[in-house]
């Protein structure tokens, strides 16, 4: 079969488009013929170097996607469209049997520590297809297992948003941040969005966006407070770290919440914890999500409340193009790679 893969660390080199085996399907599992995926900041990383990530080479890319069910354990599944939980699980340890399987300590997930995505076939449990509905493209499929599952925890789960509550989201042209805009309107929340782009920022309105800040990190908590009438926001979703984490705590409401799932410029900012104890400020680590969580997103996109835009799409063989369009930055909405 035709696949994307590593064979090194490094840049666009150690990238192949090549023939790999088809993966053999064991009981329980399905063999899944892929239509489409989207690449992540995560792909980069393991291009770069995987460092902290136990994996061997070759390996193939991609985390999310989309498929049709090629062969399986029960005839009914054949032939239906899914989108791919990237998480496999043990079942087994104490994360797994209190229904918290996204904390299980024996995850092994697509294209990190195992072949992803980016192939013709993949082969997984039975149980992490979840069913696509037919008004939901595979490109916009294979979007919502990384940056929209990983959004809809950190504001519902952790963050426990309320409709009329607001919102401040930092990094707007950020899958994740891009995924809380539209799901935060959705749920109906009064949405503030940051970015250094005003091109960005200009999409992010045609997205809800009620308000949009350009300023450095420490200019926007006053900005905040200015469209808050010196309230501060409900909710603060982040994923950048380094400067931008104190000027997030600062945007807060006394009692208010903050949800973060990266550091991409600095993961050792000033903890303020006075600030955190005087204000009683709640503070949640988060990444990815469970799978009834992610059932619960696809039902969003069956109602059409949300869908995720596509911002390119390349064909497997263009895969080094889509690599780079990411690493660019200059994307807004999610960059597929059709297979």
């Amino acid at each position: 079969m035709k696949a994307a893969f590593l064979t090194g660390h490094g840049g666009n080199e150690v990238v192949t488009v090549g023939e790999r085996p088809i993966p053999r399907r064991g009981a329980g599992e399905i063999l899944v013929r892929m239509k489409a995926a989207t690449v992540n900041r995560v792909d980069l990383y393991m291009r770069d170097s995987g460092a902290g990530i136990t994996h061997s080479l070759p390996q193939i890319m991609g985390v999310d996607g989309a498929g049709v069910i090629e062969e399986a354990d029960s005839s009914d599944l054949i032939g239906r469209n899914v989108t791919l939980y990237p998480g496999i699980v043990c079942g087994r340890c104490e994360f797994c049997s209190r229904g918290e399987p996204v904390l299980c300590a024996r995850m092994s997930l697509l294209g990190e520590h195992r072949d992803g995505t980016m192939a013709e076939f993949v082969c997984l449990p039975a149980q992490n297809a979840l069913p696509l509905p037919g008004t939901v493209d595979f490109a916009q499929g294979a979007a919502l297992g990384v940056n929209y599952l990983t959004a809809w925890r950190m504001l519902f789960t952790k963050a426990r948003l309320q409709p009329g509550e607001t919102v401040l989201v930092f990094g707007v042209g950020g899958g994740v941040s891009q995924a809380a805009l539209q799901i935060a309107k959705a749920a109906g929340a009064r949405v503030f969005v940051t970015s250094r782009s005003k091109d960005k920022l200009d999409r992010a309105r045609e997205l809800g966006a009620d308000a949009t800040i350009d300023a450095p990190p420490d200019k926007i908590p006053a900005r905040v407070m200015e469209l808050t009438q010196g309230r501060g926001v409900d909710v603060v979703i982040e994923n950048i770290g380094g400067a931008i984490w104190s000027a997030a705590l600062k945007c807060l409401v006394r009692g208010g919440r903050i949800a973060t799932c990266g550091a991409t410029i600095g993961d050792q900012p000033p903890a303020d914890l006075r600030r955190v104890f005087i204000r009683q400020l709640q503070i949640f680590g988060s990444t990815l999500g469970n799978p009834d969580e992610f059932s619960s997103l696809i039902e969003w996109c069956a109602q059409s409340r949300i869908r995720p835009p596509i911002d390119a799409r390349y064909k497997l063989d263009d895969v080094h193009a889509a690599l780079s369009h990411l690493e660019s930055g200059t994307q807004f909405g999610k960059i597929a790679v059709d297979i």
